[in-house]
């Protein structure tokens, strides 16, 4: 490829040149379209907000395993669960903060998009059904596994209020959080819009 010749007279390294990826790109891009197409509004009254109204918060998915058992074992490394599902073994990546943690104790399995966020977004106009399901949903970007003190800092706050740590997250946290909501149709804010449009700059 002439691209690679040029770069073979220059002796400049191939592995050194960073090129975004076309699945980068069009992840961004349709990142882009998604926020696009949400609908902008005020944030609701938090009024009649509470935990249970998303309950089970972690349903069972299979057999003696709930969401949180789920995820803990799926984005884990040498994950050895007891018979109950616990894990009581294993080691975990924290995007946020970039911390790897060798102690389920220090790890929380956080929602993405706020229970707390999402029911000022348009989740306190659901059925307690569809609550459940975004509350306990493992095929969209929801739920992952973060250090319990970035989870803690996080609260419920949307992105024009937190970001995770580790600046080379943010495109990927922007993209999983515009997908959730474009997905159930939450609206954002103004200012969370412009928030995610920043964060997706970030991207390659």
């Amino acid at each position: 490829m002439i691209i690679r010749a040029v770069l073979t007279l220059l002796a400049i390294p191939i592995s050194a040149v960073v090129v975004s990826s076309p699945a980068e790109a069009e992840s961004k891009e349709s990142a882009r379209r998604k926020l696009a197409q949400l609908k902008v509004a005020k944030p609701l009254s938090a009024r009649g907000y509470d935990r249970a109204r998303f309950q089970p918060r972690w349903a069972h998915h299979r057999g003696r395993c709930d969401a949180r058992e789920t995820v803990l074992a799926r984005d884990g490394k040498g994950v050895r669960r007891n018979a109950a599902c616990r894990p009581v073994k294993g080691t975990w990546y924290s995007p946020y903060d970039g911390r790897w943690l060798r102690n389920e104790r220090l790890v929380d399995v956080d929602h993405v998009v706020p229970l707390a966020y999402a029911w000022r977004s348009g989740a306190s106009r659901w059925s307690q059904a569809k609550r459940r399901a975004f509350a306990n949903d493992l095929t969209r970007p929801e739920l992952i596994v973060v250090s319990h003190s970035a989870n803690i800092a996080k609260g419920g706050q949307g992105p024009q209020s937190w970001r995770p740590q580790r600046r080379a997250y943010w495109c990927e946290y922007a993209t999983s959080w515009i997908t959730v909501k474009h997905h159930y149709r939450l609206f954002v804010t103004r200012s969370e819009r412009t928030a995610l449009l920043n964060m997706l700059r970030t991207c390659r």
